[in-house]
Order: C-alpha cells, then structure tokens, then sequence
C-alpha cells in the first residue's frame, strides 16, 4: 500500500502506516511540485494532505487506485468532495482535532490588540519607556462577535464568557434553543448589526459561495473605527482590497489574519504595508498538541478505510 503525503505532517504518525505495511511517501513540499506529485500517486492507495494540496478531479484521475484522501484539518474547500464520490474515493478529515488550538489564537490575537505587547517590547528594547503611549485595554467588558458558532465558534464563546465578554454570534444554521446559544449566553444576531456592536469580530465560516466576500467594503463600513476584525478561517471571505482601504484609512482599528486569499501572498499583495495589522502563516490550528492530534486522527482513518472498515470522521 502506498501513502502519499503531500505536506507537512506529525512524523511519528508514519509509524503507524509502516507498521500495517504501507509505503508512506512523504515530503511537506511535494504539493509544490505537480509533476512529481502526479508520478508518486500513480500506485498510491491513499493521499493525505492539508489545505495547499488542490485534490481535483484532474489530480484523482492521475491515481486510479487511489482509495481514501485525508485531510490534515477540518477545512475541505481544496479538495473536489463531488470529484472524489463519482471515484468511489473516500475523504476523511481530522473533525475538531484543532478547535482548541484555533480559539486560543483568537485570544492571542485579541490580547495582542488590546495590550500591544510586541510593539511595547520593540520599544523599550530601543531605549523607550512610553507607559502612557502603551497604555491598553481590557477585554472585560468588550462586545465579541463570532461569525459562525460551530465547533471553534462554540470554544471560543465558552472562553470570552470566562472573559467577562459580551457575546455576539451570526450563523443562520444555529437556534437559540442550541446549547452554546444557552450555556454561554450568546446573542444571535444578523450579520450587519454584529459587525456594527462588536469590538471583536473572529470568522469561522466554511469558505463556500455564499461566503467569498462576504466581509466587503459596505461591512466594513458598519464596523466600529475602533474595532478588530480576526480571521482564522479562509482568506477568501474578506475582500482584501477593501480591508487594506479601511486600515489606511483609519476606518477601522486593526486586523489579525492567519489565513489570506492567496498563500502566500504574491507580490501584488493589497494589504503589503497597511497599519495595524498581525500576519500569521496559517498557523492558528496547528499547535505541538494539535499537530499530533490531527495526524494521529488522519492516520487512524486513512488505514481504516485501507482496510475495508468504515472511517470514523469521513467528510
């Protein structure tokens, strides 16, 4: 059996696969390199990947014995779910195995904006002692809006009420009779005015066509100027453009993005030099614990399927 690994991954998960026989073939830039990418899934049985891989009907046509794709994480927009079922290929994917790792982000993010630690420590490494210029705010107190109240959205609600947070969430598929909506004391509200009552807006949406753009010039416009906008799900949902306008503009007061519409950015970059803004790569899920959580996950199921048993987080 021949494991294709396409991206970076948990090493020791690869034990596993040696141990039931397979053949893993691993390295984490191998999605950069198409040609060599289409040679090593020629014989392969599975392919695991995380969200750089683009898993289309083309590629499962260059693996006809392809059985089970992984996922190492939880978003599925990178891989062609209609393409993989007329194949008979299985997609399993590591359901909330980063959930924990993804809401913590957003506190780092939001204590980041609130206390401007980073930008304190520059300063006073270059000889400042600027207490009245650094001087923060609390998230006590503060308006958390949450754009999509699944797994992630549900952690991070339970956290900002420890906070003293007022919470705020929009997701058309949640009731207020939902157990997060109740034990945490969420608010549900459309989108618009949960752009305009919050201090903190964090994204958790699937990036689908009912989502690219969603968060555009006009929703911009509705946010406070004061107000951080967060985004741990896919670059696509925010019109880039338009968000380097409002920061330069002093419309609003500053955004996290770990993910980006295109990773990475190219040269032609719209938000290259805007204030205010904190840049990761991607990172928000991936922690020592979840890095070993989603492989572990992934790993278990792929050889599942290998083995004629049914998956236990298929997609």
């Amino acid at each position: 059996m021949r494991v294709v690994i396409s991206e970076l991954i948990w090493e020791p998960a690869l034990e596993p696969l040696r141990a039931a026989g397979a053949e893993p073939v691993y390295a984490a830039d191998l999605w950069r390199r198409p040609d060599d990418l289409r040679a090593a899934l020629a014989g392969a049985e599975a392919l695991v990947v995380r969200n750089q891989t683009r898993v289309t009907g083309d590629l499962l046509a260059a693996a006809p014995r392809l059985k089970v794709v992984g996922r190492l994480g939880v978003g599925l927009d990178n891989i062609d779910l209609a393409a993989a079922r007329e194949r008979s290929v299985q997609v399993v994917f590591a359901r909330s195995s980063n959930a924990v790792a993804v809401a913590e982000y957003v506190f780092a993010a939001m204590f980041e904006a609130a206390r401007r630690l980073a930008a304190a420590t520059a300063d006073v490494r270059a000889g400042g002692w600027d207490r009245q210029g650094f001087t923060g705010s609390e998230l006590y107190g503060k308006t958390l809006g949450i754009v999509g109240l699944g797994d992630i959205g549900g952690r991070l609600a339970r956290r900002a009420q420890a906070f003293g947070m007022r919470i705020v969430a929009s997701d058309p598929q949640v009731t207020t009779s939902s157990p997060t909506v109740a034990e945490y004391g969420v608010a549900l509200l459309p989108l618009d005015r949960l752009l305009a009552e919050s201090d903190f807006v964090s994204l958790h949406v699937p990036l689908v066509p009912a989502t690219a753009g969603m968060i555009n010039a006009e929703r911009l416009a509705l946010m406070k100027p004061t107000a951080w906008l967060i985004n741990t799900a896919r670059g696509g949902v925010i019109d880039e453009a338009a968000l380097a306008d409002a920061l330069r503009a002093g419309r609003l007061g500053g955004a996290a993005l770990d993910v980006r519409a295109s990773e990475p950015p190219g040269p032609d970059d719209p938000l290259a030099g805007a204030p205010n803004l904190v840049l990761s790569p991607h990172i928000a899920g991936i922690t020592a614990e979840s890095h070993e959580r989603t492989a572990t996950m992934v790993v278990d199921d792929v050889l599942r399927v290998l083995g004629g048993r049914a998956p236990l987080n298929p997609a």
